[in-house]
């Protein structure tokens, strides 16, 4: 009699698949499977015929590195930078200042030197600094971001094709792949993230 009982919650379960896969589909798009700390290529998502949905589901991807402690810590909402994978206020307390590089009493450059210096775990690069308040992204949702990311006024006065240069090539946004002891990288790689935006700029910039 037990596995006669064990049929209708199988059927339950199978139905309840159902329902979440057509949820899911009522989005527009479905992304390849990939995990958290990988991206899919955009050959992998050939199967989304629409091309202004597959644009965005391009950006989507692309997201779960807009989205990763490693780029939203430097980011931020507010004068104060985040540390680590748990995005945790700056120790010792530091602030934006007028360049983003600090106040004239902490400067950036005073800790954070010109590569990462794994035995006090401190970050470094020749240029590091906060990105400006009008690119801050902490807090905000893919779909945001991607708005933001296409206004020149709010992303460093870029054009579209600037950003595919940006992310794929510039070595302070490729520090987020080599982050040093103790902090987890971005997914994927920079030259993957790259041909995200590529083929997002290419495919229409459409937003999620």
């Amino acid at each position: 009699m037990k596995p006669q009982r064990r049929v209708p919650a199988l059927v339950s379960v199978v139905a309840l698949i159902t329902i979440m896969a057509a949820g899911v589909a009522g989005y527009g798009y479905s992304a390849p499977a990939s995990g958290p700390n990988t991206l899919a290529a955009p050959e992998s998502f050939s199967g989304i015929a629409d091309p202004l949905e597959r644009s965005a589901a391009y950006f989507t991807e692309l997201g779960k590195v807009l989205t990763n402690p490693r780029c939203t810590n430097c980011h931020p909402a507010g004068d104060r930078p985040h540390q680590g994978d748990v995005s945790r206020l700056h120790q010792p307390p530091v602030f934006r200042g007028t360049d983003g590089f600090g106040l004239e009493t902490m400067r950036c450059p005073i800790c954070h030197q010109s590569a990462n210096f794994d035995p006090g775990r401190v970050p470094g690069h020749a240029a590091w600094h906060l990105a400006p308040r009008e690119m801050a992204w902490q807090g905000k949702t893919i779909s945001q971001i991607c708005v933001q990311i296409k206004d020149p006024a709010r992303n460093g006065n870029r054009s579209l094709h600037d950003l595919i240069e940006h992310i794929g090539t510039d070595t302070l946004v490729g520090w987020a792949w080599a982050p040093g002891f103790g902090r987890t990288p971005a997914p994927g790689t920079q030259m993957e993230a790259g041909a995200l935006v590529k083929a997002w700029v290419d495919s229409g910039a459409a937003c999620p």
